[in-house]
């Protein structure tokens, strides 16, 4: 079931009292690299089956699409700021209490990707709707998915003016519409919000609590990096983690993975080392620079630790494994 619908404007309201609620876990790799990979807040390949991993599993049939005719830009007048685009959200009324008791609607806010994979592993609203009888909501990032202004992401994009409208500021403002526009379409008026999302969602989580604190009573971040901009979190807290979940599992295999670094390098610099390195681990495509294979193995071992398992393909049949244990 797929639908149309359109709100006006937002209105800025303080009718709610601060509250925010932010969990922030560590991030983390056993890597000198200073650019942290980036990874979403779930891996599909990694991800053990949602039907089964989630406390209530996923069903399609509790879940109805629809559509917002979502203003392109919010901050400006300009003729081409009230210009709409679809925004795709996805709502499961399974175990809402209703508005008659003010049951609460927890939203998820949409990251950056497509919004199919995020209600389908995200089981936290899930798992904790029948608690609270809970409306659960998932909205999609603006220019991901379905939810791309202009017809097609390279429509969108084409240049500077467009690529403009895709930032946090609009996104924010984006998922104040739809939830007002659901408070109002349900008669939920009285229903509070708690707003949801994890690593950029989290941050947008956060900022959505900030921003519009009539809209959301509390706010929910998962691996949220917030503290980063300023400072207070250090630069390589996220690889520290990540190394000390290796150092955990197998001092040896981390000590291993501390030298392969050096030894990339010093290979890589001899007249046939790329070529070695490559027969070495078997690589799809000849290397072309020693970083090429440290930023592979960088996101492997980040991915292991950050989703809590290694690959669905056997460790055991990757080469750099072999060379691990044997070192």
């Amino acid at each position: 079931m797929a639908t149309t619908m359109r709100a006006p404007r937002i209105q800025s309201q303080w009718l709610l009292p601060w509250l925010l609620l932010v969990f922030l876990t560590k991030f983390a790799s056993t890597s000198p690299l200073k650019t942290i990979p980036k990874l979403a807040v779930h891996h599909r390949i990694n991800l053990e089956n949602p039907s089964t991993s989630n406390l209530n599993p996923y069903n399609p049939a509790d879940h109805k699409t629809y559509y917002y005719d979502q203003t392109l830009d919010h901050f400006n007048y300009q003729p081409q700021s009230y210009a709409t685009f679809r925004q795709r959200y996805v709502v499961n009324e399974k175990n809402w209490g209703g508005s008659r008791i003010a049951a609460p609607i927890f939203a998820y806010l949409g990251e950056e990707s497509d919004l199919e994979g995020d209600v389908e592993a995200i089981g936290f609203l899930r798992d904790n709707a029948a608690r609270f009888n809970s409306l659960q909501v998932y909205i999609e990032h603006r220019f991901y998915g379905k939810s791309v202004p202009f017809g097609t992401r390279e429509n969108a994009m084409r240049n500077a003016t467009l690529r403009g409208y895709f930032n946090s500021a609009q996104a924010l403002a984006d998922y104040a519409e739809v939830l007002l526009y659901l408070k109002k379409h349900l008669s939920a008026q009285n229903s509070p919000i708690i707003v949801l999302g994890g690593s950029y969602g989290g941050m947008l989580a956060t900022w959505f609590r900030l921003k519009y604190p009539h809209i959301a009573l509390g706010a929910f971040a998962s691996s949220a990096p917030v503290l980063y901009f300023d400072h207070i979190t250090p630069s390589n807290a996220y690889y520290s983690v990540v190394t000390k979940d290796f150092l955990d599992a197998s001092r040896s295999c981390h000590n291993t993975i501390k030298r392969s670094w050096g030894d990339i390098d010093r290979a890589a610099a001899t007249s046939n080392g790329l070529s070695w390195l490559s027969k070495k681990f078997n690589t799809c495509n000849p290397l072309k620079d020693g970083s090429e294979l440290k930023d592979y193995l960088d996101t492997l071992y980040c991915t292991a630790a950050q989703y809590d398992r290694p690959p669905r393909y056997p460790v055991t049949g990757l080469r750099w494994h072999r060379w691990c244990i044997a070192k």
